[in-house]
């Protein structure tokens, strides 16, 4: 669901897991939820590839790596992945408005700027920093638009829903303040002030609440 906004309408598209093999990282979400996840998907342009999971509220799971067989690109990959080691892990969230400039000029500093996907059917647009790492050290969302259908509603349903992602940050009110002009896209989200920065998703599954972090 897309809340109507004052000035764009904007909503919670998709939750990010990286990992450092894709067949672990898919094994390990599949075990975790008790589901089945898409075909593998692969992103040229930043060196990636993914698979997918549907949740409610037209967005979706995304578990990511580096691809090994594709070139490298010539800038930084997206969600810091280049800097990225260790076990799988719930690293990042994107909203998606329908004003992407608007929504650039609203973000902090490093948010990025604007590039231009293209994957099968799907059509995006999306803001990447320079450095590949999103502000407030990932916690703020990644921001995109779609310039074509949305891609869950063509995902297997798995009885998925978001009851919440709860977002760690020490500069929690900072945070909550650089978040304001997307209200809309936070009604599923919390923030909370704690030492580490951390990002936790509670996810209704067919067999109970789990817990991704």
């Amino acid at each position: 669901m897309t809340v109507k906004g004052s000035d764009m309408d904007c909503a919670l598209d998709h939750l990010v897991v990286r990992t450092g093999d894709l067949i672990q990282g898919r094994s390990a979400m599949e075990s975790l939820l008790g589901i089945a996840m898409s075909a593998r998907g692969m992103h040229a342009q930043m060196g990636t590839h993914n698979h997918l999971a549907a949740l409610d509220r037209d967005s979706y799971l995304e578990v990511i790596a580096v691809d090994p067989a594709a070139i490298a690109p010539k800038a930084p990959r997206w969600f810091d992945m280049d800097n990225f080691s260790g076990s799988t892990k719930l690293s990042n969230w994107v909203i998606r408005c329908d004003d992407l400039d608007y929504a650039r000029s609203l973000a902090p500093p490093g948010i990025g700027e604007e590039r231009a996907f293209v994957r099968g059917d799907y059509a995006w647009r999306m803001l990447v920093p320079h450095n590949g790492q999103l502000p407030f050290d990932g916690c703020y969302p990644a921001i995109m638009s779609w310039d074509s259908k949305h891609p869950a509603p063509a995902l297997a349903p798995q009885g998925l829903s978001l009851r919440g992602l709860r977002i760690t940050h020490p500069q929690a009110d900072d945070l909550r303040d650089a978040l304001k002009p997307f209200a809309d896209a936070m009604e599923n989200v919390r923030i909370v002030q704690g030492a580490r920065a951390a990002l936790a998703a509670e996810i209704t599954t067919p067999s109970g609440e789990i817990w991704i972090t």
